[in-house]
């Protein structure tokens, strides 16, 4: 019998169910503090490449609104307060009994019709497209990553070579930032010019994602 069997022996028994259940809440806590480390240094090591290389963007986190000082995500502002605009975000999403993280570009408002359809914004998501994104209504593009943040395998990483599993995770936002730069901007630039808008809340955009 291995080691792992005689654990889940020992707190299968009845008379050790409330120290399982404790264990259980001790170990939820641990996997929540990693998550938001994870979050926090992608943060950081992201506000280290926009000033490297002096980007119009500034770095915000993204909190769940459900759950009481969780972080689920980072994203970029336009430092211009342009209206409308494609920022680049990458976020956790919880499928069934799993987190994973997804990534890509997402507009700040829905758009309408005729914004969605400038030839700049077109040109970037069909650019994208042939480097694996997905695309519908409310993300130009997105896809998923290899990512599950509340595995075992990743928080190991998180806490064994942090250093490691962050160049991984900052090579989809150089990717972003820098190779698919002036079509990015060429996009916002475009948007910039383009009549207004209805706005819709961020919160419905992401919803959108369980959706596709």
């Amino acid at each position: 019998m291995n080691e792992e069997q005689a654990v889940l022996d020992f707190f299968a028994q009845e008379e050790n169910l409330p120290l399982a259940l404790s264990v259980t809440d001790l170990v939820d806590g641990i996997r929540q503090r990693l998550n938001n480390r994870f979050w926090a240094n992608t943060h950081a090591a992201l506000n280290e490449l926009v000033a490297m290389h002096d980007l119009p963007w500034f770095c915000e986190l993204t909190e769940d609104r459900n759950a009481e000082e969780c972080l689920v995500g980072t994203y970029l502002q336009a430092r211009s307060g342009q209206r409308v605009f494609l920022r680049p975000f990458m976020e956790q999403q919880l499928l069934g009994d799993s987190h994973r993280i997804y990534a890509g570009l997402m507009w700040n408002v829905s758009p309408s019709p005729e914004q969605a359809a400038l030839p700049a914004v077109t040109a970037l998501r069909d650019q994208l497209l042939t480097q694996g994104f997905k695309s519908n209504d409310n993300f130009l593009v997105w896809q998923w990553t290899s990512l599950y943040p509340r595995r075992k395998d990743f928080l190991l990483r998180l806490t064994e070579r942090p250093d490691a599993l962050m160049a991984e995770v900052m090579e989809w936002w150089q990717s972003i930032l820098l190779e698919h730069a002036p079509a990015l901007q060429a996009a916002n630039s475009a948007l910039n010019q383009s009549p207004p808008v209805a706005t819709v809340s961020l919160d419905q955009l992401r919803s959108s994602l369980k959706k596709a």
